[in-house]
């Protein structure tokens, strides 16, 4: 593993039941880049950002093979404590779905779980502003976190994984409903989070990881097609299948 990789996957298949959805991938993931991942439904991009934290592990009748090493150490090894896991590779969902609680109960809930007692006001604005939120909600911080609008509760979501301290942000079509500026604003908090987080997004929009991913992977029938600088991926891809895709000849 080169100093720059963090995330290297080797010969990793992933099964539910008789249904294979992954099929020995093989993909190295930089430190501060963002790493977009793209391809038509069903072609594994969702299931590799679950076998990443483990969720998939809660999937009845999963199954893998090959490695996922984070840092060098294997994700699936006996010792490894899948919490911890968890927290270090923060995931948004596509659908926001903040707590039942203030604005500022969202941020802080997670925190406290994890152990941080002091400081929590703090916390919560720095988290907040990393997630492009702070300046939208500081005088309403007690007000409930799901009266915001659907862009504000995802931006809310990101606040929270942020507040727990992750390594990487894993994003699963984190704008998929969301209105053109809400989804700039997503796009603009990612651009500045790299500088110190790995980021893996996950989208079915071809247009938005060509405007912030550094490097781009295209995920078909469960294996990869190639990766590379995103420029080089849009303009002139090594593989014909990639070409037609987003050509948008199928998909």
């Amino acid at each position: 593993m080169t100093n720059d990789v963090v995330i290297e996957v080797r010969a990793f298949s992933q099964s539910f039941g008789e249904v294979r959805k992954i099929r020995g991938l093989d993909l190295d993931i930089r430190r501060n880049e963002i790493l977009g991942i793209i391809g038509p439904a069903r072609s594994g991009k969702s299931t590799f950002l679950c076998a990443l934290n483990r969720l998939n592990d809660l999937v009845r009748g999963s199954r893998r093979a090959g490695t996922i090493r984070i840092d060098g150490r294997d994700i699936y090894g006996p010792d490894v404590d899948v919490v911890a896991l968890r927290r270090k590779l923060g995931m948004v969902f596509a659908t926001p779905v903040p707590l039942p609680r203030s604005i500022y109960e969202n941020v802080a809930f997670g925190a406290r779980r994890a152990g941080l007692r002091g400081r929590l006001d703090a916390l919560v604005r720095d988290s907040l502003e990393k997630g492009g939120l702070w300046d939208e909600v500081k005088d309403r911080l007690h007000t409930s976190g799901q009266k915001l609008s659907g862009g504000q509760q995802q931006r809310l979501c990101l606040a929270r994984i942020l507040a727990v301290a992750p390594e990487f942000i894993l994003l699963d079509e984190p704008t998929s409903g969301l209105d053109p500026i809400s989804t700039m604003k997503i796009e603009e908090s990612l651009r500045r989070l790299k500088k110190d987080y790995t980021i893996i997004l996950v989208t079915n929009n071809t247009k938005q990881a060509a405007r912030v991913a550094d490097r781009t992977a295209f995920f078909l029938n469960g294996g990869l097609v190639e990766v590379g600088p995103t420029a080089k991926i849009f303009t002139a891809p090594d593989d014909q299948r990639t070409d037609d895709y987003l050509r948008g000849r199928f998909g």
